[in-house]
């Protein structure tokens, strides 16, 4: 990382740090009024946004995107009405900040209370949809959170756009000056910078796949929440109905593959394989998906191309899907327990007790009964806007909402108690 990174990242931390602290007191009508705002600056600067992206999308497909990242990547009219909604959705939502999720009355006399409050200065690294750019600062403004934000260099003239846009719109309604900021540098040595900006970073949260993942494991010191990597799996086990299970799995590979709770990989029990797999098959087939399968479905579907090891722990996020016969229930969970990452697993069943050994069973932030992976997602959850799904245990796991960017702290009321 040049001096030059580095002085910037200092002076970025610097002014989130100092911005954090009046944010923590701004009261809920400027927060409301201040994302409202930006919402409607969006709209207003629509055409704006639609050319820069249009420059990372042509700089995208010169460098070789595949075209999932470029899906992922691609901005229009629709995106960005979806980036202002979002932005008043989390308007309209209860202001966390000051909820009592506690309280007490001590023996001697004591009254104790838990309330939330904000973590402080939240970074944030994230990759190609630069819609991220608005979600992120909204939910962290909202929370009382200040944010710095590094996208992608391949959204980066997106990011500018849209940060650019909703950082002035903020500052217009009295949000203080480094309250959401962007990393406008391409320089790689900034993202490793992120990673280690303990005097100013209360907490990191990398939104991305495996490479990010083992990035941030070999450089982050700064506490984490890991997001948004998911090898998502659909099970169809010997009782499944077959209308179920061609819906789902439509769904969960078809309905948008390249986000990160569609399905990888597709799991047939082997007594239903011959029922099952060949019509499902040529549905995703015709909805041009690309199979690679075990040796036993391709027995059933010869059109299938060979899966390989890594196949099983590939996050395609386009349109492949893994397919695999297994002989038993506790064939799948071993599967999933080797190859899952802990987001969304799926069975598919009309059998009670297999349903029941599955759901407790597999470890993920979100495991499903007869439904699709699809609905991991803090609006389909009823939960609003959300930063990401979290796939490890400890402060959040799924949907990253409001309540999960913040801490607690304890308020004590006394009437002169001594100990």
């Amino acid at each position: 990382m040049s001096s030059e990174v580095m002085a910037m990242l200092q002076r970025q931390g610097s002014r989130a740090k100092a911005a954090a602290a009046e944010l923590a007191a701004l009261c809920t009508d400027t927060k409301n009024e201040a994302l409202n705002h930006m919402a409607d600056r969006l709209e207003a600067e629509r055409d704006s946004i639609v050319r820069a992206n249009a420059i990372d999308l042509e700089q995208g497909a010169a460098n070789g995107l595949t075209s999932a990242l470029l899906e992922r990547l691609t901005l229009n009219d629709g995106r960005i009405a979806g980036m202002a909604q979002s932005l008043r959705e989390i308007a309209a939502l209860p202001d966390p900040i000051g909820e009592i999720v506690y309280s007490s009355r001590r023996p001697n006399g004591l009254d104790i209370y838990k309330v939330r409050s904000p973590i402080g200065v939240i970074g944030i690294i994230y990759e190609s949809r630069p819609n991220v750019t608005a979600d992120a600062a909204g939910l962290c403004l909202k929370a009382g959170n200040a944010v710095i934000l590094r996208g992608g260099e391949e959204a980066l003239n997106s990011n500018r756009a849209i940060s650019s846009i909703i950082i002035g719109a903020a500052r217009e309604k009295g949000v203080p000056e480094g309250a959401i900021q962007l990393i406008d540098s391409p320089d790689r040595g900034a993202v490793i910078g992120l990673m280690k900006m303990n005097e100013y970073l209360d907490l990191l949260i990398p939104r991305g796949g495996k490479g990010l993942k083992q990035v941030v494991q070999a450089n982050a010191t700064v506490p984490l929440v890991m997001t948004g990597m998911g090898n998502c799996h659909i099970y169809l086990d010997e009782f499944a109905d077959f209308d179920k299970a061609m819906a789902i799995t439509m769904n969960a590979k078809v309905q948008r593959p390249s986000v990160c709770n569609a399905a990888e990989t597709l799991l047939v029990h082997a007594a239903a394989a011959d029922r099952l797999l060949p019509p499902i098959a040529q549905a995703l087939a015709a909805a041009g998906v690309e199979l690679r399968g075990c040796e036993r479905c391709r027995a059933l579907v010869p059109s299938m191309l060979e899966a390989t090891e890594e196949d099983w722990d590939t996050e395609y996020l386009e349109l492949i899907m893994a397919v695999k016969t297994v002989d038993s229930l506790e064939g799948a969970i071993g599967h999933i327990r080797r190859y899952g990452t802990g987001h969304s697993e799926a069975i598919v069943s009309e059998h009670y007790g297999n349903v029941q050994e599955f759901l407790r069973r597999i470890d993920a932030a979100a495991v499903y009964a007869n439904a699709s992976t699809r609905f991991t997602d803090g609006g389909e959850f009823g939960l609003g806007a959300e930063m990401g799904i979290s796939t490890q245990k400890l402060h959040a796991r799924g949907p990253m909402g409001l309540a999960e960017l913040t801490s607690a702290r304890y308020i004590i009321y006394g009437q002169g108690q001594v100990r």
